[in-house]
């Protein structure tokens, strides 16, 4: 859809630099109209401001269009006017108009009084600590006048007639915009409606009006605007919604903190409503908030130094001690025991020769040559003094932090800041190391042969690159790698990577390295909190992969208030908005967990099944008991994902019949899906089912559910699926899975008796999960992540 835009940036720029230059950081919404009218998308209503301590003449009052007048009081301290009375409509009759003025004037200041008296937490900063006359005269003191405004009587008084559009800067993703229901009740509305039903963001930089417009489609607004709801009638064009966000989006990029040639950053432009007058999209309230440009954020740090993080040539550690088993100590014996060269490990201890025959030397300047990495467990309040003499050698090219006390305590936040002034100043220079953390648990490289968690063979055992998957685990907590490696070891990542407290290296930087790596195909991650914009520059990173053809699994903690303060006070995070990070993180084409348990089975499924080619969303489901048939069928649907049961052919249907009949329990099956085998089907008959829906043209996905217990399977107890033979299920699924196009997932679901059939069937590379309902869910949410990052790929020519 060709749609062009009429921006006037010039007038734009006007209308904020006689604001600044008044000492204001906002608009008026009479300048908002007027910033609107340059715009060019929208029609703002005629309107003139009745100045305080004046009166409109007749011909002043008359000259505004209409019958009937829209009165507004106009303060820098009144953000929502209709809750003090602060929005009046009367006949445009002079008298009328004046006298409504009159009353505006003393009654809104008594009214927002009142109001603050109720709303203490709420009230705006200068009116702290004032009450009764004194609250009520700096109240009025603040109103600037009233705004008479043009009457447009909307198409429509109906629920869900009114738009809200706006753009927002966040820390994390810089600026967004947003729409979707409008009104005084937008956030009752936001809270209420299911996730992406009442409101809708992207980030301006990583979208356009076209895209941005799919997305809001899937809106109730747009079905109400558009009339596709009972009763309702379209009240506007689509070219005009696509203008609007195309408009509102490009002035997102323009004054944006990413800019650097912005004179002005937007921090937040709100219209609240857009209402509909004869297929005019007309603004009913507005706010603008801006400021200054600020310093962007340092963006040439050496992201290709990870390397020497992920596959370093040699080591060095400082904080091992020769006498007892400390952090340092633990993490230079979890090197060794990985396989690491000793004759690469170096110590840095001055007085010593060797400790646990590795060599030691007095300081960086003494070791042989240059240091890929170095690893710096000493005590945080060493660290300042310590990154000094590593700027200072010259001769590291990569630093992983192991202290906590590097931010994300309030005591050691100077400390941090420090640390982050120093490092800042060597990469402006185009000098120093990359640094990993602090608070970073360590790096699990199997490419790389070493381990340098400082977790114990013996707390937890690890595979030292025996077998390992395709996948980076790139984590804020070192513990939710811990317990991750615990629940599922059959995982086995190529990397699991610590960042810790992002003093320099960000999530961003990370997934930006990972993004178009060979050995890995499956990123996953567990994010806190992103650096000042590094949300944005995660999610570019995101999409580069997608576009690669990797999977993207994100666990994004903060989704709640509490969780947010939770967050706050580990790993130095500052949780953003979760609605905002999750669309944009979605966007950007990866898969989005809502839960831990959920987060394992998006990793264990995109380990297994990224070489796959997802067709669509028809599911295909077998058990031998009905209430699992049930319980699938009963999973396809959620906010994140629309599954199908698929419509099987007739000659799947006969397939079945045949080996049914074969052996004798025709009678007993009622061929359909999904699909109720009955407990007296053996080995055979789950295979054969398995593969007729696997080799269905309409079937893009199979779960096969197996009742281990059911008396007509091989296993057992004993055997755990160990049968000799090549018709024994595990070999034949086997089989199947290397055959077979077509997304195949497995559910066993007997408790602890059957693990060792459960580890039967995961070695040989199938997906199994304990329950048929999450596997379900899980194969559906994984599913639709793939055909997002389709249309993505699709969408950029890929």
């Amino acid at each position: 859809m060709d749609i062009v835009t009429r921006i006037d940036f010039a007038g734009l720029t006007d209308s904020l630099a006689h604001a600044h230059a008044e000492g204001r950081g906002f608009l008026y919404e009479h300048e908002v109209y007027d910033f609107l009218s340059s715009l060019g998308a929208e029609t703002p209503p005629r309107c003139a401001l009745i100045s305080r301590g004046t009166l409109p003449s007749d011909a002043q009052i008359m000259t505004i269009p209409g019958d009937r007048a829209v009165l507004k009081i106009v303060s820098p301290t009144i953000l929502h006017k209709t809750e003090v009375g602060g929005v009046r409509i009367v006949a445009k009759e002079p008298n009328k108009v004046r006298s409504a003025v009159r009353r505006m004037f003393y009654e809104i200041p008594e009214n927002y009084a009142l109001w603050i008296e109720r709303n203490e937490d709420a009230a705006p900063e200068e009116y702290r600590g004032l009450a009764g006359a004194a609250l009520v005269a700096a109240i009025s003191q603040d109103i600037k006048g009233v705004l008479q405004v043009q009457f447009m009587p909307p198409d429509s008084s109906a629920f869900g007639n009114e738009l809200i559009v706006g753009l927002r800067r966040t820390r994390e993703f810089g600026t967004i915009i947003s729409a979707g229901l409008g009104g005084t009740d937008t956030e009752i509305y936001a809270e209420r409606f299911r996730k992406g039903q009442a409101i809708v963001a992207a980030s301006v930089e990583m979208t356009d009006g076209e895209q941005f417009f799919e997305l809001f489609k899937k809106t109730i607004s747009y079905r109400k605007l558009a009339g596709l709801t009972r009763g309702q009638r379209r009240v506007v064009t689509d070219e005009q919604i696509i203008e609007c966000f195309s408009s509102f989006i490009k002035v997102g990029r323009h004054f944006s903190p990413m800019n650097p040639d912005a004179p002005y950053v937007i921090d937040e432009l709100e219209i609240n409503p857009f209402a509909f007058t004869d297929y005019l999209m007309v603004p009913l309230d507005g706010l603008c908030k801006f400021s200054l440009p600020g310093e962007l954020p340092l963006i040439n740090r050496a992201i290709d130094k990870i390397r020497y993080i992920t596959k370093p040539r040699n080591i060095g550690i400082i904080g091992v001690s020769s006498t007892r088993l400390n952090f340092g100590r633990t993490i230079m014996n979890s090197i060794l025991d990985a396989g690491y060269d000793k004759n690469e490990v170096f110590v840095i201890k001055p007085g010593i020769e060797a400790i646990g025959g590795v060599r030691c030397v007095a300081d960086l300047k003494s070791l042989p040559g240059a240091l890929d990495l170095f690893i710096v467990a000493v005590d945080a309040a060493q660290v300042p003094e310590l990154v000094d003499e590593i700027l200072e050698a010259g001769n590291v090219h990569s630093v992983m932090l192991i202290p906590g006390g590097m931010g994300e305590t309030d005591d050691s936040k100077d400390r941090a800041i420090e640390l982050a002034a120093k490092i800042k100043a060597a990469h402006k220079a185009g000098t120093g190391p990359v640094f990993l953390g602090g608070n970073c648990m360590g790096v699990i490289s199997h490419p790389g042969n070493y381990d340098s968690w400082f977790i114990p063979e013996s707390k937890l055992p690890k595979s030292h690159g025996k077998r390992y998957a395709p996948v980076a685990l790139i984590s804020q907590s070192g513990a939710f790698m811990v317990t991750r490696m615990a629940q599922c070891p059959e995982i086995e990542p190529a990397y699991l990577i610590s960042m810790g407290n992002q003093n320099d290296l960000t999530l961003g930087d990370m997934v930006h390295y990972f993004k178009d790596k060979d050995d890995v195909k499956v990123i996953a991650i567990y994010a806190e909190g992103f650096n000042d914009l590094d949300g944005l520059a995660f999610c570019r990173a995101v999409r580069c992969a997608v576009l690669a053809g990797k999977d993207v699994i994100v666990y994004k903690a903060g989704r709640t208030p509490e969780g947010k303060k939770a967050t706050a006070g580990h790993t130095a995070s500052l949780a953003g908005d979760y609605m905002v990070c999750e669309s944009c993180v979605r966007q950007a084409g990866a898969i989005v967990a809502r839960n831990f348990t959920e987060f394992d089975g998006l990793v264990m499924l995109a380990q297994r099944l990224n070489g796959k080619v997802v067709r669509g969303n028809r599911l295909g489901a077998i058990s031998s008991a009905g209430f699992e048939t049930v319980g699938m069928a009963d999973s396809i649907q959620s906010d994140d994902f629309d599954m199908r049961l698929a419509t099987i052919s007739h000659e799947t249907v006969a397939k079945l019949k045949r080996i049914l009949t074969q052996k004798g329990i025709d009678s007993l099956v009622n061929v359909r899906n999904p699909l109720d085998i009955n407990p007296g089907s053996d080995d055979e008959i789950l295979c054969v089912a398995a593969r007729a829906f696997c080799e269905d043209p309409g079937v893009d996905a199979v779960v096969l559910s197996i009742l281990p217990m059911t008396p007509a399977l091989t296993i057992n107890l004993e055997n755990q699926g160990a049968v000799e033979g090549g018709r024994s299920i595990v070999t034949m699924l086997e089989k199947l899975v290397r055959e077979t196009d077509t997304l195949l997932v497995c559910s066993v679901n007997a408790g602890k008796y059957y693990d060792g059939f459960i580890r039967r069937l995961e070695a040989a590379d199938i997906a199994v999960f304990k329950s048929a309902d999450t596997a379900v869910s899980a194969l559906s949410q994984y599913i639709e992540g793939r055909l997002n990052a389709t249309r993505i790929r699709v969408d950029a020519g890929v």
